[in-house]
């Protein structure tokens, strides 16, 4: 995967985080319709920390190789 790619990965993780925000009914953030949306916030950030991980890890085996 290159780095054109994990940047947009990204950017769409952003986004769909930033439209569940605006659904969250933050009177009642654990019912209804809102606690969809806090799940829907916490997968993006789950998959920004792989995606950056996935980015960390594929830099240190350049840098080995390298060698």
């Amino acid at each position: 995967m290159n780095k054109t790619l994990n940047i947009i990965l990204i950017l769409l993780a952003l986004a769909l985080m930033a439209y569940n925000v605006t659904m969250v009914d933050f009177q009642n953030p654990f019912e209804g319709d809102s606690t969809v949306a806090l799940i829907g916030i916490l997968a993006p950030l789950c998959a920004i920390a792989l995606l950056l991980i996935f980015r960390t890890s594929k830099k240190i085996q350049r840098k080995i190789e390298g060698k």
